[in-house]
């Protein structure tokens, strides 16, 4: 029996969720931490490279609530109807999906952010270990140029802050990742998930602060990644964020302040949860 943990994107109030959401999992008597398998996308990146440092749940916790813990994160405005505007101008004309991820490349290469140096710093900050861990992590990343997937893992050859600087860099937000002279944008540009990683695992656990709502077109959405995983025998069990949580994250899902609220909701979802092996949980 081989478990996998896979995480979805969703800003720091994903990672602040997420976290939280464990947390309180753990507290039900359902430490679910010690999955043999971790897919992690953009925030999702995040926690799992968090979880394989091997520090105590609770100190992870800890890291989202306590402000002389929490990372120094750049506050970033976003206006979702004017995100999403952008996105529609910047696929007009694409005729698949490699082409609207490479139209979303070319549009987070051209747009005005923070320096990546000042950004890459943000990730340092959030990783309590710059090492990759001893068990099976992956990591999604896009290329901006070709529009191609690239998964990280410890036979990358790549550092664990630069693959997940790189899954993090939501396009026209943060800057793409520069990479053995290549560019990487957000995971998330090609499922809000990548649950299609989890292929193989007997049991498989998503956990998804934007729930299934793909952001950008996906020829891999979570909804079908799932059911394909199932198909191929796999019990797959998916938990989204309830209105209390929600309502904790807010409009604005990149704002730092709201890490607190969002991983206290996170943890009360969690000790009233009973994963069930056989569907979603909400």
């Amino acid at each position: 029996m081989t478990d996998a943990l896979v995480l979805g994107g969703g800003g720091v109030g994903g990672i602040a969720w997420t976290t939280g959401l464990l947390a309180g999992l753990a507290d039900a008597g359902q430490d679910v931490t010690g999955a043999d398998v971790i897919v992690g996308t953009s925030a999702g990146s995040v926690v799992a490279a968090q979880l394989g440092s091997g520090r105590p749940l609770e100190e992870l916790y800890a890291r989202q609530v306590d402000p002389a813990l929490q990372a120094a994160e750049i506050m970033a405005e976003m206006d979702l109807d004017a995100f999403a505007a952008q996105m529609g101008a910047a696929l007009d004309g694409a005729a698949d999906v490699g082409e609207m991820r490479r139209a979303v490349g070319q549009l987070a290469l051209r747009a005005r952010t923070v320096p990546e140096s000042r950004r890459r710093a943000v990730i340092e900050s959030r990783l309590p270990s710059h090492e990759w861990p001893a068990r099976t992590v992956r990591i999604v990343a896009v290329d901006a140029e070709s529009g191609q997937q690239r998964v990280f893992d410890n036979d990358s050859g790549v550092s664990l802050v630069d693959a997940v600087a790189a899954s993090c860099a939501v396009p026209g937000i943060w800057p793409p990742v520069t990479i053995d002279g290549r560019r990487y944008v957000d995971g998330g540009v090609r499922s809000v998930a990548n649950a299609d990683h989890a292929a193989g695992a007997s049991r498989v656990l998503v956990l998804a602060p934007m729930g299934a709502v793909e952001p950008f077109p996906s020829d891999v959405p979570v909804e079908r990644s799932i059911e394909e995983l199932r198909a191929r025998g796999a019990q797959v069990a998916v938990v989204e964020p309830d209105e209390a949580s929600r309502a904790a994250v807010g409009p604005n899902a990149l704002d730092p302040s709201t890490r607190r609220p969002v991983a206290e909701a996170g943890r009360a979802q969690g000790r009233a949860l009973t994963v069930e092996w056989s569907g979603a949980v909400d």
